[in-house]
């Protein structure tokens, strides 16, 4: 059994990584499916400032470890027969709760790129891009409002994204090798 979190600021690629773990055979979790979800549930538009609502009020309600909390019923279904990735692990609380449960079999791979990368990614992305105004808004709301910065400093393995796409998965390849035969 090996799970593996991802972690990184916004547009760093995590999904690129998650996906590209899905494509290896892991299954994947996307912790922001729970904002979107709770954003349909609630009959909002998805915007960055609804979507940051819904996050802080997620916690409010569950705690800090909310994420991690509303989708371990799911992780545990998986673990039992395959390998999960987890796409965007964001709080040191949900971080806590997983390695609580998982011990030794989660490892977190955080996503390291220069900010002025991520910004640039963040406003021409097709999905949900961002002004620069708006990246800078959610980097501080993340890392005052839900402890974000934890799990990324306190990563097992990082990879720099600010390369070619080729260069992030030949280290993910590695990465990987390297937590499969722990």
């Amino acid at each position: 059994m090996s799970i593996v979190a991802i972690v990184g600021m916004c547009g760093s690629g995590k999904s690129i990584a998650s996906d590209y773990f899905e494509s290896l055979g892991y299954k994947k979790v996307y912790f922001g499916g729970v904002t979107m979800d709770k954003l349909k549930e609630a009959n909002l538009d998805v915007t960055p400032s609804n979507e940051r609502m819904m996050r802080e009020s997620l916690r409010k309600q569950y705690g800090m470890g909310a994420f991690a909390l509303l989708l371990l019923p799911r992780i545990d279904e998986l673990v039992k027969h395959d390998n999960v990735v987890l796409d965007g692990l964001y709080s040191w609380d949900e971080l806590k709760i997983l390695r609580d449960k998982y011990g030794d079999a989660l490892s977190v791979i955080g996503v390291v790129v220069d900010r002025c990368v991520r910004y640039e990614r963040l406003m021409s992305r097709d999905v949900r891009p961002l002004t620069r105004d708006e990246a800078v808004s959610r980097d501080l709301s993340e890392i005052e409002n839900i402890a974000k910065a934890g799990p990324i400093a306190f990563a097992d393995f990082y990879v720099d994204n600010n390369g070619s796409v080729l260069e992030y998965k030949k280290r993910l390849d590695v990465i990987k090798s390297i937590i499969e035969k722990e």
